[in-house]
């Protein structure tokens, strides 16, 4: 009787996912609603033939020398930079994502954030909670119109580019910036322009991060880039919280030079940047862009068929570093 497959879940996901191992394998799940601790995800992943991770996992070196037998890692998101690519490749260890399955979530979860800033939606809603409200008023909560104004897309990729599209409704001019070569869908259906990161931040009344997390693009948005933005901007951030410098954003909003910002992920996740809680002009929500049912549900199923897939040696629907499959060529 063939061995059955050992396959670790380092954080609880959606049943549409486990059910997919079915009778193949044996899995362990979290069973806890937190992070592994490094010293049980490093034991963990020593006897996995395969392990199904988080973002919030740290596949470097140390842990790919705890893990000899493992024949595939499943990140359950579209982002990884939490892997050392590299090292997965050089030891011959496939590598999955899952993108695609959270793009619409993710790029309405900008849009949320966005109008949640410009109409102090979070601010009015706590007044009138608070029972202090005395009634309507033609000064109170004056926001900004996004009807018109310029967008500007940083990181034209799946988001990015799925965000920029829904704008369509609001007829706002469309600057990108990124990428390694020209959005033909954003410019064919949007006449956007490519631009330079100097006019994007220059010319945008509103600017959305959607580029991945490199060393190119960490502390991209400084405290010259924010300074650099039009006066009277909103950042709105659901990519990776370190391409802005939290710090220097704390000052620019503190300062007025921004009127807002909208950011679903953080620099020191999950702590924030000292003084950002405290803005009026920021909107801060918990990391939620890709939470909804059809998202979540969708990369937990495509994390576990690309899992399946490396452990059976076949090709899964996503790979980060297929040279090492066999169906490749090793």
């Amino acid at each position: 009787m063939p061995t059955r497959l050992r396959v670790v879940v380092t954080r609880r996901i959606p049943e549409a996912g486990l059910r997919l191992f079915g009778q193949a394998c044996d899995v362990w799940v979290n069973p806890e609603d937190r992070p592994l601790a490094r010293e049980e995800l490093l034991e963990r992943a020593g006897a996995a033939d395969g392990v199904l991770g988080q973002l919030t996992d740290r596949i470097d070196a140390e842990f790919f020398a705890a893990a000899p037998g493992l024949r595939g890692y499943a990140n359950y998101a579209v982002g990884f930079d939490n892997i050392d690519l590299a090292e997965a490749t050089r030891r011959r260890v496939p590598v999955s994502n899952t993108p695609d399955v959270l793009t619409a979530a993710t790029a309405e979860m900008a849009w949320t954030l966005l109008f949640a800033v410009a109409r102090h939606v979070v601010a009015s809603d706590a007044v009138l909670r608070s029972g202090t409200w005395t009634g309507w008023g033609p000064l109170q909560f004056l926001g900004t119109e996004i009807t018109g104004k310029t967008l500007g897309i940083f990181g034209p990729g799946r988001i990015g580019t799925a965000m920029a599209l829904m704008s369509r409704g609001f007829a706002m001019p469309v600057l990108y910036c990124g990428g390694r070569r020209p959005n033909a869908t954003l410019e064919r259906e949007l006449g956007a322009r490519r631009v330079s990161l100097a006019e994007l931040l220059a010319q945008s009344d509103v600017v959305s991060i959607h580029a991945p997390l490199t060393p190119e693009t960490r502390h991209v948005f400084d405290a010259a880039a924010l300074a650099a933005m039009k006066p009277g901007a909103i950042l709105i951030n659901t990519a990776r919280g370190p391409i802005v410098d939290e710090a220097a954003l704390v000052t620019a909003l503190r300062e007025g030079r921004l009127a807002g910002a909208g950011l679903d992920v953080y620099e020191f996740e999950p702590r924030l940047a000292a003084g950002l809680k405290d803005l009026p002009n920021v909107v801060l929500t918990p990391h939620t862009g890709s939470a909804t049912m059809t998202a979540r549900e969708g990369m937990a199923e495509l994390a576990a068929r690309n899992l399946l897939a490396m452990l059976t040696g076949q090709t899964p629907p996503t790979c980060l570093n297929p040279e090492v499959l066999p169906s490749v060529g090793k």
